[in-house]
């Protein structure tokens, strides 16, 4: 097969890009739910057709924005264990952690998704994309341990992290992120300690 037959057209590639562009555009303005097919190809400065050739309907056209984003997330989840047959967790380094890195890199992407009424969508996918990922990557040895709970449980973890950092606005550089990651997985105290006042009653509002 040549190079040429191997490679999409650049006329649909430039196409693809200026949908995306523009349904982004428009979502930085208002709901996804409001927006229409005619909004986005005149937005874009194409036409429906166009529009059709290249996706089913708006919602298709969203899960390409989101699919995009997710396969960087999924390579940069990987980034700590990619070449490597098994690792310590307690050995790994902060800054081998890539995954703030990424979402810092597409901050304005994922902030402008978190706003909107695409978040659940988002979520969702993000979710079963991390979950696949430990369920198919990841050897579970402890027997006394469900392997997919044991994904559930820290995906729900990691992804609550990522969207409370996200709807902070960043209000802390990525280092610190992966370092505070780190020391919370690896240093899970077995022993809690509860606060004296903690019957109180809590002032009335």
């Amino acid at each position: 097969m040549s190079d040429s037959g191997s490679k999409l057209d650049p006329r649909i590639v430039r196409s693809k890009a200026a949908l995306r562009d523009a349904l982004l555009h428009l979502m930085s303005q208002r709901s996804f739910a409001s927006i229409s097919i005619t909004d986005i190809v005149k937005q874009a400065k194409y036409n429906r057709g166009t529009f059709y050739a290249n996706y089913a309907n708006k919602e298709a056209l969203l899960d390409d924005v989101i699919s995009e984003l997710l396969k960087d997330l999924v390579q940069a989840f990987r980034a700590p264990y990619e070449h490597a047959s098994s690792f310590h967790i307690s050995e790994l380094h902060a800054n081998s952690v890539k995954i703030f890195e990424h979402v810092h890199k597409n901050a304005h992407l994922y902030s402008l998704l978190t706003r909107s009424d695409a978040l659940p969508v988002l979520r969702e996918k993000m979710f079963a994309s991390l979950k696949d990922l430990v369920r198919h990557e990841f050897v579970h040895e402890d027997p006394d341990i469900d392997p997919e709970l044991s994904a559930i449980y820290s995906n729900h973890a990691l992804i609550g992290l990522l969207f409370h950092w996200i709807e902070s606005g960043y209000v802390h550089p990525a280092s610190y992120m992966q370092e505070q990651l780190m020391k919370i997985v690896t240093r899970r105290p077995t022993r809690i300690k509860t606060a004296p006042n903690r019957n109180r009653e809590k002032p009335a509002p």
